[in-house]
């Protein structure tokens, strides 16, 4: 199979959907994997570097889209890109798309005809999601940290220190979900002395947190007026819900904003999905924060790719043993015989084969089921 990796054209994007041990692993196979040029700079990857493990350097995008059987990608196509889809009569896209919160998009895909299957679906029989994991691992631990720099006055927020000193207290950080997301934002903050409260719906994962941390966090079982209750005298608040493949719960209205203390700083994780706030809307590193009220919205849509070396090869490590199942079978056998990957399948031969993304749009659905018979 020919595969192809395009540059990331998403703003602020420096993440590559490859490595070079995973070009490695595509050519032992017999595969042929064509890299865009430059296409892993962001990510301190050389062509020289893809070319000792056996990819071919293409210049131009439209070649590498037009010639791929599997293109791989980091980000969802973006409008630029959208006349490229169809290039490729039968192509298979993997990716992260996030349709549910993209009606362009989706409707891009559907016209291409193609297959596009979402890394952030594929789901295993335990309800984990193991494409999603690595970038969840590494947004929920950027999250504090972006909430500390952005709390700082040289930040734009109140001036406050999220660890104390001695003698001054910690910040104060809410955590809104218990996911693979919250629990990483708690830890690092958690790590550098904050004063933590998580939230979750399920009793029971908060008494694996409680668990987890020692009591050294605050578990609250979440409603609206919880949520009301904490985020008033927070200083950072941090969006980590999850609702796989659909749009996330609006958890922050802005009246609730208003009542928290000038300079504070909400970050949302789940900006992919739509977010958790009201005014949430995407944001980019160059431009990451907008004031709602007197406080500081942090929406950046590509969370990890500020740190596209870590992210590339935790990303690349997670997603290799799919790529290869794909490759090797094609995607329609791959789907068959592994029941998580099929879960990933969002689109395929111009309908939506993921009722949570029909469901956003109010587009027909068509159980993938009835197209691989």
């Amino acid at each position: 199979m020919i595969i192809g990796i395009p540059t990331e054209v998403k703003d602020d994007e420096y993440r590559v959907a490859i490595t070079p041990a995973g070009v490695k692993e595509l050519t032992s196979h017999g595969h042929d994997v064509l890299v865009q040029k430059d296409a892993g700079l962001g990510s301190s990857i050389s062509n020289d570097d893809f070319v000792a493990t056996g990819a071919r350097i293409i210049d131009e995008a439209d070649d590498v889209w037009a010639e791929s059987d599997l293109v791989l990608k980091v980000k969802e196509p973006v409008a630029i890109e959208y006349e490229r889809l169809g290039a490729h009569q039968g192509q298979t896209l993997f990716t992260y798309l996030h349709l549910a919160a993209s009606r362009p998009c989706t409707d891009a895909l559907i016209a291409a005809g193609n297959t596009a299957i979402a890394y952030e679906t594929v789901r295993l029989p335990n309800n984990t999601l193991p494409l999603l994991t690595p970038m969840s691992e590494v947004a929920g631990r950027m999250a504090p940290l972006m909430g500390a720099h952005h709390l700082m006055r040289a930040g734009g927020g109140r001036g406050t220190l999220i660890t104390g000193v001695p003698g001054v207290q910690a910040a104060k950080v809410v955590v809104l979900g218990a996911g693979v997301a919250g629990m990483a934002s708690a830890t690092v903050a958690v790590g550098m002395h904050a004063s933590v409260f998580i939230f979750d719906r399920n009793l029971e994962r908060l008494r694996d947190v409680d668990h987890h941390f020692r009591g050294a966090v605050e578990t609250v079982a979440s409603s609206q007026h919880a949520i009301e209750e904490a985020i008033v005298d927070a200083d950072i608040v941090i969006g980590a819900v999850l609702v796989i493949g659909a749009k996330a719960p609006k958890l922050v209205t802005d009246d609730m904003v208003a009542t928290m203390r000038p300079g504070s700083v909400l970050v949302d994780i789940s900006v992919d999905q739509g977010g958790c706030f009201e005014s949430t809307r995407p944001t980019t590193h160059s431009d990451p924060v907008f004031k709602v009220h007197d406080s500081l919205f942090y929406c950046v849509a590509n969370m990890p790719g500020a740190v596209p070396n870590t992210s590339t090869h935790a990303l690349v490590n997670a997603t290799l043993p799919y790529t290869l199942e794909i490759a090797r079978d094609g995607w329609q056998a791959a789907v068959r015989s592994d029941a998580a990957l099929a879960e990933g399948v969002n689109v395929a031969d111009g309908h939506v084969t993921y009722a949570p993304v029909a469901e956003a749009h109010d587009l027909d659905y068509r159980p993938l089921s009835s197209l691989l018979a």
